[in-house]
């Protein structure tokens, strides 16, 4: 089984506020994360979808979706918090379960992606990238055997530092780059 985990719980401070509320496109920018996982879970017998938040309208949204809330009470100490409370939630890993981290505010990543990574969750793999050229971003696969460097990440470190402990071991797979963008600030939401 893979734990497919939205992290959707960040404090936004370079936003200024809860920027996945924040409309893009017509749509708040929480949706197209949240509803590209779901249709990839919804297709697959071997994913289910966490989705990591304290937003009542986002924990609504994922519900609808199909996908199990959990909420992060320590978010404010950074991703670590929210990686942890998604572990949590994922509940005893067996040892060939993976775990696929998404982020919420990359909402250009594509399905296609996604299944490409999950494809990569069997036996051998240690560890899987979304990449563009020499570019790697989220999101991100690993092999059961990982989780606890990840529930040993502290403040605001995400599961790259995992990765980079052993970089000849990841697999790359390769996506467009305006699947990496992010919105960090208010003015990335312009079209």
């Amino acid at each position: 089984m893979t734990h497919v985990i939205l992290l959707a719980a960040g404090s936004s401070r370079r936003f200024g506020a809860n920027k996945l509320l924040a409309p893009w496109r017509r749509r708040p920018l929480y949706r197209y994360g949240l509803h590209t996982l779901a249709a990839v879970c919804a297709a697959r017998a071997d994913a289910a979808l966490l989705v990591v938040t304290n937003t009542p309208a986002i924990a609504q949204a994922a519900a609808a979706c199909g996908a199990r809330a959990v909420p992060s009470p320590h978010s404010a100490q950074g991703q670590s918090a929210s990686i942890r409370a998604g572990l949590d939630a994922a509940g005893p890993l067996a040892p060939g379960d993976f775990l696929l981290f998404a982020v919420a505010d990359q909402p250009l990543l594509r399905a296609a992606t996604v299944h490409r990574l999950l494809d990569l969750a069997v036996p051998g793999t240690w560890g899987a990238t979304a990449a563009c050229g020499g570019r790697v971003g989220s999101p991100a696969l690993f092999c059961a055997a990982l989780a606890p460097q990840l529930y040993a990440l502290g403040g605001d470190c995400g599961g790259r530092a995992v990765l980079n402990a052993r970089p000849q071991a990841v697999l790359r797979v390769a996506c467009e780059a305006e699947e990496l963008w992010d919105i960090d600030r208010p003015g990335d939401l312009a079209p």
